[in-house]
C-alpha cells in the first residue's frame, strides 16, 4: 500500500509518558553536559536544584502513533530533515505529558515525500500545554504522486557578518552509545556492522544528539542557562555527524531571536537554517 495522502490532519490516540530525575540527567550527559553544568546533572548538590535542558522536549513523547497513519512504507528511505520545540514554560524534573501528534503536511518533493509532523504534549498533573514538538521526515521513493511541492526557498539565513557568538563543544568516540540510553536504540548509531549496510565507514551521531549540543550552546550563550528564558528552537539537519568530532554552533542575535548553524571539524553545515527565541 502506499502513502496514505489523506492522513493530513490525522491525530494519533493520546499517549501518556512519564519521566523522572534519572532520565533528565541521563540526557544531559547524552548531549555532552558535565561537571561545568551542576544543575542539569545532579539531583543532590547542596544550594542547587536540578534543571532539565529545553532539548529533552524531543525524547520524551512517543511520535509513532502519528506515523501509523501514513500507510505503509519503506522505514529505510526515511530520513529526519527538520527538528523544531516550542516550550510554554520550562520542563520539570519529573512528570507525565499525554501527548498526540498530528500530521500536519505531505509534500510532494519528486524524489520523495515531505512529511510534517507536530505533537503537542500536555503536562497531566496540570492540564496544561507543556511543550510542543514539529519535525518533518522525507521518504525517498515516496513522491511524485502529483502533489503540492510545500514550502521551498531559503529559511533562517544567517546575515552578512561574523557571528556574535561562537561555542564549541566537543564529542565523544562513545557519545551515540550514551545517548542511545534515552530511547533512540536504532543500530545505525551503535553497530558498525549496520551502519555499513547504510554506506558509513562507522556509525554516525543521532542527529537528535546534534540538537541537544546545539541546544546547550544556545540555552547558555544567550539565556545564560536559565530555561526559563528558553522559548524555541528550530533547525535543519543537513549533514551526518560522527561521535568524536567537535561541533561549532555560531549564533547571531537580533534581539530576541538569534539565527544560527552548526558546523563539524571540516567546516561543513550540520545543522542549518536554525532559529531560537529567548527572552531578553
Amino acid at each position: 500500500m502506499p502513502l496514505n495522502l489523506d492522513a493530513v490532519g490525522t491525530l494519533s490516540d493520546p499517549a501518556e509518558t512519564s519521566w523522572d530525575s534519572k532520565d533528565a540527567i541521563l540526557y544531559a550527559l547524552g548531549v555532552g553536559s558535565g561537571t561545568d553544568e551542576q544543575a542539569f546533572v545532579t539531583e543532590n548538590s547542596i544550594d542547587l536544584d536540578q534543571q532539565v535542558l529545553p532539548t529533552m522536549a524531543v525524547v520524551i513523547p512517543a511520535i509513532g502513533g502519528g506515523m501509523s497513519n501514513l500507510g505503509d512504507f519503506n522505514w529505510a528511505m526515511l530520513v529526519h530533515g527538520e527538528q523544531g520545540i516550542r516550550l510554554h514554560r520550562p520542563i520539570p524534573v519529573s512528570g507525565t505529558v499525554s501527548s498526540q501528534t498530528e500530521i500536519t503536511g505531505i509534500y510532494d518533493k519528486g524524489k520523495g515525500a515531505l512529511v510534517v509532523m507536530e505533537t503537542r504534549s500536555t503536562d497531566v498533573a496540570t492540564g496544561e500545554p507543556l511543550f510542543d514538538t514539529m519535525m518533518s521526515a522525507f521518504i525517498r521513493g515516496e513522491g511524485d504522486f502529483g502533489g503540492d511541492r510545500g514550502p521551498s526557498g531559503p529559511q533562517n539565513v544567517p546575515p552578512d557578518r561574523a557571528p556574535d557568538h561562537s561555542v564549541t563543544y566537543q564529542t565523544r568516540p562513545d557519545q551515540a552509545l550514551l545517548y542511545r540510553l534515552s530511547g533512540d536504540r536504532n543500530p545505525l548509531h551503535s553497530d558498525p556492522k549496520f551502519a555499513a549496510l547504510a554506506g558509513f565507514d562507522r556509525p554516525i551521531l543521532h542527529g537528535l544528539c546534534t540538537f541537544g549540543f546545539t541546544g546547550r550552546a544556545l540555552l547558555h550563550t544567550l539565556c545564560d542557562s536559565d530555561p526559563s528564558r528558553f522559548t524555541a528552537m528550530d533547525g535543519r539537519f543537513s549533514s551526518p555527524v560522527f561521535p568524536g568530532e567537535s561541533l561549532t554552533v555560531n549564533m547571531w542575535v537580533d534581539g530576541g531571536e538569534a539565527i544560527f548553524q552548526t558546523t563539524g571539524d571540516d567546516g561543513r553545515v550540520v545543522l542549518d537554517a536554525g532559529k531560537c527565541e529567548f527572552s531578553t
